[in-house]
């Protein structure tokens, strides 16, 4: 029961960063906001400022944000509505909301590292028989200081320097601390048929070592932080584009690659259970998608809204309402099937229905 509280306040907290970003942006804009509810449905109770009804409601899940003459059926072509001001005011309203996730990722890493996030140490754990490092004289318990004189902290450090400096054929020269002695120890990578993290087949250098179960909190000042919290977000974007361009290509199964609410929900129960850090990183991850899937161009989601506006930028006036009303419905049906099938897929993998 605690795991299912815990995922809707997660859920809620990050719809409402976003219709937050709505709601400064429209004031900003000089629109009306008409109301700013926490959860869906009947107004519970709330209070009236400034025009804008700040509300409760009884379903406690999510929230929205309601604009004046946001919906062209009940337009009056006043001054202070959505409709009524230019587009590239109804732009940046639009984007906010996702722009907002995005800022709340961004902090949300950037306080992550600075509590202090788990991470690997230097030191090796195993050593699997036939590969390079046993060949070498690579020991369990060794720590390796240096690879091609490329300082090594961490395990991540191994990691990125065997990648970025390892040609066919080429020898790293490995610097490891042994019961209290330096030693020197050259090393040719071989290269192992392996699948990425998009499930593709890949060539990747190997020397044949594995990580200590050690794990240190690495933390930073807030300087280090915010950059690396900024870091982690550009990463993550470019993985996730880079993993929606695979899908639509056919370069990675649906399946088995995308979760819908009800994987989301497991994923967040699960690190709910591990503790705070493992929680903020996972809702991390959330926002940004959230944001990254907000802004995709299609019909009903706001990259779809942001295109009729660029449409409009460009034809001097809007799409008809008529064309934008039958793109939408066509859309939405498709979403709707979309998010069915995802839906079953996540029953099948994460309960009694997959046989597992």
């Amino acid at each position: 029961m605690l795991t299912w509280i815990i995922v809707i306040i997660v859920f809620s907290v990050l719809i409402l960063v976003h219709e937050a970003g709505h709601l400064v942006a429209a004031k900003k804009a000089g629109i009306a906001v008409e109301v700013f509810s926490l959860g869906m449905g009947k107004r519970f109770f709330g209070k009236k400022i400034g025009g804008t009804d700040y509300r409760v409601s009884v379903i406690p899940f999510g929230g929205f944000c309601k604009m004046a003459g946001e919906d062209p059926n009940e337009a009056e072509g006043k001054e202070y509505e959505f409709l009524a001001k230019p587009a590239g005011y109804r732009f940046w309203v639009i984007a906010a909301g996702s722009i907002t996730n995005y800022i709340f990722a961004f902090l949300l890493f950037s306080v992550i590292f600075m509590i202090g996030i788990p991470t690997l140490t230097n030191e090796v754990g195993q050593i699997l028989k036939g590969y390079p490092a046993a060949k070498a004289g690579i020991r369990v318990g060794d720590k390796i200081l240096s690879i091609n004189n490329e300082k090594i902290e961490y395990w991540d450090d191994i990691l990125r320097v065997i990648k970025n400096n390892s040609a066919k054929g080429e020898v790293l020269d490995f610097e490891v601390m042994r019961s209290g002695r330096v030693l020197g120890l050259s090393i040719t990578p071989q290269f192992d048929e392996v699948k990425d993290i998009f499930g593709r087949t890949i060539s990747r250098p190997m020397i044949g070592i594995a990580p200590a179960s050690k794990v240190l909190d690495v933390s930073y000042g807030p300087v280090k932080a915010f950059y690396s919290g900024g870091k982690r977000v550009l990463e993550i974007t470019g993985m996730t584009y880079k993993g929606i361009w695979l899908l639509i290509t056919g370069g990675m199964p649906v399946k088995t690659s995308v979760s819908g609410p009800i994987g989301i929900a497991h994923i967040l129960g699960q690190a709910a259970n591990l503790g705070i850090l493992p929680l903020l990183i996972i809702t991390a991850h959330i926002s940004l998608a959230l944001a990254i899937f907000n802004l995709l161009p299609f019909p009903v989601l706001d990259g779809g809204h942001l295109i009729f506006l660029g449409i409009e930028k460009l034809r001097g006036k809007p799409v008809s309402l008529k064309v934008q009303e039958v793109i939408t419905q066509v859309a939405l049906i498709l979403l709707i099937i979309f998010a069915l099938f995802i839906s079953w897929q996540d029953l099948l993998k994460f309960t009694p229905l997959g046989g597992k």
